[in-house]
């Protein structure tokens, strides 16, 4: 017989919060081997131990913090609500059913007034790599570095127009003594001295986040975005590095500085990195060598010449003579090397002019061929060479697997897309907050047996 159900919402039961909570739920494995206590004493000295109104437990409001970036909650407004409904978020938490949740702009006034730096967040995503260096987790022998756009929280239609100077790259100050040392094993005098300065270009300022930058990349949409620069360990695919920059930061610019502090700070013995075709610079090439790291980096197709010209990779770079020959076989000597950090390399013209290749060699008005070569060009042909040998290639694999998986599961799963602030410090916290989620859910996962029991 089919009846109407009565109402029985406002009957009393007798529950606990802990049988409500499934037992296989990620919130309980991340309870069961993350220590958060370290929370408490890193942000104790942000607060005043014996005046003023009791503050939010900051365990309590960094532990809700990663739930919205663990289950991709991107407003915090929407956080608190589904805290005060979500009996696993309360049981994380440490909230009873009828605690009342504290209000949205607890968040976000204490990220505004109290944290309105990345130093606490930097701290807590350190605490959490060590933790998972501690469980055998992580080893830091190979390293997987690349990066992704998050959409800026801005409107791409309202912009300035200004002229920016480009970020200062890490290897400037060894490059300049590179180029010195050069010059004089060439025999020239060394170049008058002149503050390197980094080149100033007309770009778009966004009006709302200036922050920004505007990113014009080819396959990329165009807008004002960020950069979140991470760098995986080899093995668990465990988030090692995050830094954010403007989209227009060039992704070579920031990373041997990045790399440097992770063997400072964990004490890394990095054997080999990982790396797609923007981080194949000579620059690159050489840090790496000097620090002792293989670097296995993708193809970096080369800009092709003029139509119906002659590519200069059909010159042959012969080091006894230390110059260049042609498909003709004239050598084309050094000249000079200049303050980019190139040697230049020229051809005869008297050889030039009778020569029957030289409408498709030249269009220079004294049939001369010039040749560019990176006094650190070495480095950057050995380091090439590393994606070619059998451990190259099963390096370079496996960056689908890490930091590429990395990046999908963070846009897909974590709200990562966007930016959910605006300003650069507050993106970074973003990355930081975000990258440190992505990291307790795998060593959650990771700590947990599969067939663990109900």
């Amino acid at each position: 017989m089919l009846r109407k159900p009565s109402p029985q919402q406002t009957e009393l039961e007798m529950v606990s919060l802990d049988g409500l909570v499934l037992k296989d739920h990620l919130l309980r494995k991340i309870d069961a081997v993350i220590d958060f206590s370290f929370i408490h004493d890193r942000v104790a000295g942000l607060y005043c131990p014996d005046n003023g109104r009791p503050p939010l437990d900051p365990t309590l409001m960094f532990k809700a913090l990663f739930i919205g970036y663990l289950f991709g909650i991107r407003s915090e407004r929407q956080l608190v609500r589904e805290i005060e409904v979500n009996v696993a978020y309360r049981w994380f938490l440490g909230l009873k059913l009828t605690d009342p949740v504290f209000d949205a702009s607890t968040l976000s006034q204490n990220r505004r007034r109290r944290y309105n730096d990345t130093a606490v967040a930097q701290d807590i995503f350190d605490a959490v790599v060590e933790q998972a260096i501690t469980k055998g987790l992580v080893d830091g022998t190979v390293l997987y570095t690349d990066s992704t756009h998050l959409k800026a929280n801005a409107n791409k239609n309202r912009y300035d127009t200004a002229v920016v100077a480009k970020s200062r790259a890490d290897y400037w100050d060894a490059l300049d003594a590179a180029i010195e040392e050069d010059r004089l094993a060439h025999g020239k005098k060394p170049l008058q001295e002149k503050a390197r300065q980094p080149v100033e270009k007309e770009t778009k300022v966004s009006r709302t986040d200036p922050d920004a930058g505007y990113m014009v990349r080819e396959g990329k949409p165009k807008g004002f975005f960020y950069l979140d620069h991470r760098t995986v360990d080899g093995r668990l695919g465990i988030i090692t590095d995050t830094y954010a920059t403007p989209a227009n930061v060039h992704d070579s610019i920031v990373y041997l500085g990045r790399l440097d502090r992770q063997r400072e700070r964990f004490d890394f013995d990095v054997g080999a990195v990982g790396l797609d075709a923007g981080y194949a610079t000579s620059g690159i090439a050489q840090g790496l060598e000097q620090r002792g790291i293989l670097g296995v980096t993708g193809y970096r197709r080369p800009t092709p010449p003029r139509s119906g010209m002659m590519a200069s990779s059909q010159f042959h770079y012969d080091a006894a003579v230390d110059g260049y020959r042609c498909p003709k076989g004239q050598l084309l000597a050094y000249a000079t090397t200049d303050r980019t950090g190139y040697r230049h390399y020229k051809s005869e013209p008297a050889i030039c002019r009778a020569c029957p290749l030289l409408a498709s060699c030249t269009s220079s008005s004294n049939a001369t061929r010039l040749i560019i070569r990176h006094v650190w060009a070495d480095a950057r042909e050995r380091t090439d060479a590393h994606r070619l040998t059998p451990w190259g290639k099963r390096i370079y694999k496996r960056r689908k697997e890490t930091v590429e998986r990395s990046f999908a599961d963070a846009k897909q799963l974590h709200g990562h897309r966007y930016a959910r602030f605006r300003g650069l410090l507050a993106v970074t916290g973003q990355c930081l907050l975000a990258a440190a989620a992505q990291n307790i859910k795998k060593i959650a996962l990771a700590l947990t047996p599969r067939h663990a029991p109900a």
